[in-house]
């Protein structure tokens, strides 16, 4: 009879983690085919075949025009967009699950925008391009995200509680003070600022595996570190009280969390610019499909929001052929309406 129910036991286990991976595993294939298909659309369409074929074989000794194109233009392009919006999402879940609060997003509350700040001293004001301007961009980045996450959540915080009424009050009040002081900078130092303009908008054109080099370390940091907490982010996400009963370090908790989310936040606005509501869109999607446990939350939140800035940059790049609209605009086309409805869905809340 014991082994019995062992065995049934061990079957049940089984088969929760299978359901648990199934999501994963199908996100991570249609994330496959997202990129894909998007590498295979632009200015210049490629033959899916021909996309296979390029990933499938190996490079020949003279590339065509359609393999240069994929491999130095495309497919660099992809991966950073796959890249930019993991980490965006995965930002938003781990600050909603500080806040305790569906609205936290890296650019509704404003790390966004601290982060561009931090990146726009370095590119004003950095100097010519080298080591220093190569890492020196994310890692100012990241400083500034993680100073307005640790800032917004200071202002915000009533008791134990981060209300939506004063979180979206500090972010507009933290976005508009960094906004004025990029502007600012921008009228003293006059030169470049085009390029800059079209970044703070939020894009992902002429950028090549160097920028993809120049992140992925912190991403690769940013990943595990948040993954590693998904558990204790379960318990603060029930409240402070209950995460001491259940024997969590809290304040310990969030620092790390905090410096994940603006490792992943800052990492990502440094090679794309401001591009909003990839982190608010995809956690509150997938938590209604998955539910609200952060270590399926996690990676299926990574995943979803890799395929949906994908998606939104393959649009940006087809819809004015030639022309480029920046991915920024096309986030917030499908993001402020929804932010709108999470208002009203919310607004006794704000009362």
């Amino acid at each position: 009879m014991k082994a019995g129910e062992h065995v049934r036991e061990i079957e049940y286990a089984v088969a929760s983690r299978r359901r648990r991976y199934a999501p994963i595993l199908l996100l991570a294939v249609a994330l496959l085919a997202g990129l894909t298909i998007a590498s295979a659309f632009g200015a210049v369409n490629i033959p899916i075949r021909s996309v296979i074929r390029f990933l499938t074989e190996a490079p020949p000794a003279e590339a065509s025009t359609d393999a240069f194109i994929f491999w130095q233009v495309r497919l660099p392009r992809v991966v950073l967009g796959a890249l930019v919006g993991a980490s965006l999402a995965l930002a938003g879940v781990i600050l909603q699950g500080l806040f305790k609060n569906p609205m936290a997003e890296p650019y509704v509350v404003g790390v966004s925008f601290g982060g561009a700040l931090g990146a726009s001293i370095v590119i004003l004001f950095g100097g010519a391009a080298g080591y220093f301007r190569f890492f020196g961009v994310p890692g100012a980045a990241i400083a500034g995200a993680f100073a307005t996450t640790f800032l917004v959540y200071r202002i915000a915080r009533v008791g134990s509680r981060v209300p939506i009424s004063t979180l979206i009050l500090s972010g507009v009040a933290i976005s508009s003070f960094m906004s004025a002081v990029i502007s600012l900078m921008m009228a003293l130092k006059s030169t470049d600022l085009n390029n800059l303009i079209f970044w703070l908008m939020g894009g992902l054109s002429a950028r090549n595996w160097n920028h993809v080099l120049m992140v992925l370390p912190f991403m690769a940091a940013g990943f595990p570190l948040a993954m590693a907490y998904a558990r204790d982010l379960n318990a603060v996400s029930l409240g402070d009280e209950k995460a001491y009963q259940l024997g969590i370090d809290v304040e310990n908790t969030k620092r790390i969390l905090i410096a994940a989310s603006a490792m992943l936040a800052g990492a990502a606005v440094s090679v794309s610019g401001l591009i909003g509501f990839v982190g608010l869109i995809i956690p509150h999607v997938v938590r209604l499909i998955i539910g609200p446990d952060h270590r399926l939350l996690m990676p299926c939140s990574a995943l979803a929001g890799a395929l949906f800035l994908v998606f939104a940059d393959t649009l940006a790049r087809l819809i004015l052929v030639p022309q480029e609209l920046p991915v920024g605009i096309v986030t917030a086309l499908f993001g402020a309406p929804f932010f709108i409805y999470l208002l009203r869905s919310g607004k006794r809340s704000l009362a």
